[in-house]
């Protein structure tokens, strides 16, 4: 299969990123595998194969994003799957400075690409951004039962309260960008086998069966949704 769409997905050299992209591409797009790390994107992108290539992007780095966005003529899809979860206590053991990092990935560098990357995906007849959330973000599953976490739970408390601001400025987009046909939504990929927290999760599923769900995102038709938030497998979670 072989299409002349573009994607690009952040974070792409492992973990979930990595699977989005090898899904991505097995549909015929080309797809630039963001990284930091320059060798591990070339790396990633060639053990994507295909039309995969590396894209160096560092999400927390103006530079580096002016400099990635620049060499991108044409964009349709934008996966923004960069993110990091350094903080795991609750908000009183939290430091300002845990939270400012969690939010230069999660959040500041979401806006940072996207609207870098804006002038590329208007030239796209159906543009399309998805920006990888978390079901602890939920407000709603925060305080009332959940599948996600224990009630009462307030830990990991900077990456879970990145995750909800990401997804206001998801919705943010959603109405922003509508009109110019784009399709802009948030994805629960739910608990996964990655190292975002550095030590394997109990009862963490397989990072391929998320990235299905954020495809589905990326590959919505005309009448599909936007502004809206959804599980892996497709329903859809509250905010």
């Amino acid at each position: 299969m072989k299409n002349d769409r573009t994607a690009l997905v952040t974070g792409a050299n492992k973990g979930i990123g990595l699977h989005i992209a090898r899904l991505l591409a097995a549909e015929g797009l080309t797809v630039l595998v963001g990284s930091r790390d320059p060798g591990r994107g070339e790396r990633a992108a060639a053990e994507i194969g295909g039309r995969a290539r590396p894209l160096t992007l560092d999400v927390t780095d103006p530079r580096s994003v002016a400099r990635a966005a620049e060499s991108v003529g044409h964009l349709d899809v934008l996966v923004n799957n960069a993110g990091i979860s350094p903080a795991l206590g609750p908000p009183t053991e939290t430091s300002v400075e845990e939270l400012r990092l969690t939010y230069e990935t999660n959040v500041f560098g979401v806006l940072a690409v996207t609207n870098a990357f804006l002038p590329a995906l208007r030239r796209s007849p159906r543009p399309r951004i998805v920006n990888v959330s978390s079901g602890t973000a939920s407000l709603h599953w925060s305080t009332h039962p959940n599948p996600q976490f224990p009630p009462g739970s307030a830990r990991s408390a900077a990456y879970r309260s990145s995750k909800a601001a990401l997804n206001a400025l998801t919705v943010f987009y959603g109405l922003t960008l509508a009109d110019e046909g784009f399709k802009v939504n948030a994805l629960a990929p739910g608990r996964r086998a990655t190292d975002l927290i550095g030590t394997p999760m109990p009862d963490a599923g397989d990072p391929a069966e998320a990235a299905e769900g954020a495809v589905r995102l990326a590959l919505l038709p005309d009448d599909g949704p936007t502004g809206a938030f959804f599980s892996w497998d497709g329903s859809a979670v509250p905010w």
